[in-house]
């Protein structure tokens, strides 16, 4: 295996994790007081937005060539920075 599909095989798993934690986020504000709910539920669709915009990172990085996708590498890190740290500062405010 090469270095872009064990890239490509880490990225999918970590968006997989970050999937099933906003799923969980969405289970806990499904069950929150009405006057939080609707913040959990903004601050979840912000998490799915970039959810959504690092998977067309992903899939734009799995059609490109051997040679292209270290040009895209900047680009998905920079995506997968962003969603990581949604998640998490998401993760502890629901937890709160």
């Amino acid at each position: 295996m090469g270095m872009k599909e064990s890239y490509e095989q880490k990225l999918q798993a970590q968006l997989d994790e970050w999937g099933s934690k906003i799923d969980t986020l969405k289970a806990k504000a499904d069950k929150a007081e009405a006057d939080v709910q609707l913040e959990y539920y903004e601050e979840i669709e912000r998490l799915r937005t970039l959810q959504e915009e690092a998977t067309l990172k992903l899939n734009e990085l799995k059609s490109s060539s051997d040679d292209a996708w270290e040009d895209l590498k900047a680009g998905m890190d920079n995506a997968w920075d962003s969603l990581s740290n949604a998640v998490k500062s998401a993760t502890s405010r629901f937890n709160s």
